[in-house]
């Protein structure tokens, strides 16, 4: 489905523990914006304290963007930008 303000949010992806650590969420990432060539930007938020997912999502160069959202005392969201 293509957006007229191009700007896609990508939703939380959950790769197997057996699985991870083997390119397989980046590859997800590759595949989802080569389908929709057209974004002009990508968001999406993730867990501050899943370490990991932090890692993922700037490794594959989104930014963080300063934005949190305390859901309760373990658990902060985080929001991440990516402008192509």
């Amino acid at each position: 489905m293509k957006k007229d303000n191009q700007i896609y949010s990508v939703s939380p992806i959950f790769v197997l523990p057996e699985h991870q650590g083997k390119g397989n969420a980046q590859e997800v990432f590759t595949m989802v914006e080569q389908i929709y060539d057209d974004a002009k930007s990508w968001k999406s938020g993730t867990i501050l304290q899943e370490k990991g997912n932090c890692y993922l999502y700037e490794k594959i160069g989104y930014k963080n963007t300063g934005t949190t959202k305390v859901i309760n005392d373990k658990m902060t969201m985080v929001f991440y930008g990516n402008h192509l």
